[in-house]
């Protein structure tokens, strides 16, 4: 079966009317999700090679600060809607805002977070004005003729990679997972215009209400830690991930998986790095008993530091750690533990010195073997 194929004596759309490159800035209690700012930094590098402004949107209520913090990130324009009414996220007023700044302004694309939040907002938005949206982009390229944005995918559990394309409407606009790219540096006397609107409905023109609300008990935000402690397939069981919380728990981590993990069903999802779960940054990324798999790595290996515990000695993690250890996890992430708890005891904390500490004792597993 062939797909069908456009009339090509159908004239194209005139889009010279859409103009520029708009990020969503999502929030939650006066904090920007970094992947705005990271969005900012690729959307920033996109429109100065097709010569076009970028611009950052804010909603909520008492986002001034927000709205500063988008400019010093490189938005050249700040579209602000402050109003009570938004001062927690729901999908309707939020939507209602976005689509009224899109219909007024006329960005040609808009790139979101791919978040809970950013993907609700999102495909409420491309309802509302008419467009399409691809969903979960980890590459983003322009092209410089027609200005049409190319926003790829991974598909298939990882093995094949889709490039979609938006030719007959605007704007064009994409999810963006977290983490996929990097995050620019702060100028804080980059100038921009704050341009405000105003959202143009009440409280009892919504008819969601927020009764309350109850954060998870253990909540997981890979995309924001520092330090992830990974477990896979070579763990053996849902059991072992205890001594990845409990070192995780004495260094300030956040503990990840394998897809193999998840897919046993071992831990959760929302704990899974890689091309079909997470992509991280972290300062250090400890993987326990994960093979290497092409599509964890490109989940991972942007991180700064790379401790790969595993013994298989040709384990395709190896290839691109820092520091691999060629032994059993049983035996090194409890004694790793102790030491770090050791060293908290006395008063040091989770400080720089934490990071030495640990690379240390990766680097050097007899010491760590002794400690037990």
């Amino acid at each position: 079966m062939t797909a069908p194929t456009a009339n090509r004596n159908e004239t194209a759309p005139d889009f010279s009317d859409h103009k520029g490159i708009w990020v969503y800035v999502q929030h939650r209690g006066g904090r920007a999700a970094p992947v705005a700012w990271q969005l900012l930094g690729v959307a920033r590098d996109m429109a100065s090679q097709i010569g076009v402004p970028i611009a950052a949107v804010v909603l909520g209520s008492n986002v001034d600060r927000l709205a500063d913090e988008a400019r010093s990130y490189g938005a050249e324009t700040v579209y602000v809607i402050d109003d009570p009414v938004l001062e927690n996220y729901r999908t309707m007023p939020y939507a209602h805002g976005v689509a009224s700044l899109i219909r007024k302004y006329k960005p040609e694309v808009v790139l979101y977070g791919s978040s809970i939040h950013g993907r609700d907002v999102a495909g409420a938005v491309a309802t509302l004005v008419g467009t399409g949206l691809a969903a979960d982009a980890t590459q983003l390229a322009m092209e410089e003729e027609g200005h049409l944005l190319h926003a790829s995918r991974p598909d298939f559990g990882g093995k094949l990679m889709s490039t979609i394309l938006c030719k007959r409407h605007r704007p064009q606009m994409a999810t963006c997972r977290p983490g996929v790219f990097p995050m620019p540096e702060p100028n804080p006397d980059q100038k921009a215009e704050v341009i405000r609107e105003t959202l143009g409905l009440t409280e009892d023109d919504v008819p969601t209400k927020l009764v309350r609300y109850q954060p998870e008990e253990r909540r997981v935000d890979l995309s924001n830690a520092e330090i992830i402690i990974a477990g896979g397939r070579g763990l053996g069981g849902p059991k072992a991930f205890d001594m990845l919380f409990e070192l995780a728990d004495a260094i300030g981590g956040v503990v990840g998986a394998s897809r193999a993990a998840v897919m046993a069903g071992w831990i959760p999802y929302q704990h899974q790095v890689g091309q079909t779960g997470q992509t991280v940054r972290p300062r250090i990324y400890i993987a326990c008993g994960i093979s290497g798999a092409i599509q964890h790595l490109v989940g991972m290996q942007e991180s700064d530091v790379i401790v790969a515990i595993n013994q298989d000695a040709d384990a395709p993690i190896f290839k691109v750690a820092d520091y691999a250890v060629v032994g059993d996890a049983f035996q090194i992430i409890p004694a790793l533990t102790r030491k770090l708890r050791a060293q908290l005891a006395t008063g040091t904390g989770r400080t720089t010195q934490t990071e030495t500490v640990l690379i240390g004792d990766v680097n050097n597993p007899e010491e760590a073997e002794a400690d037990q």
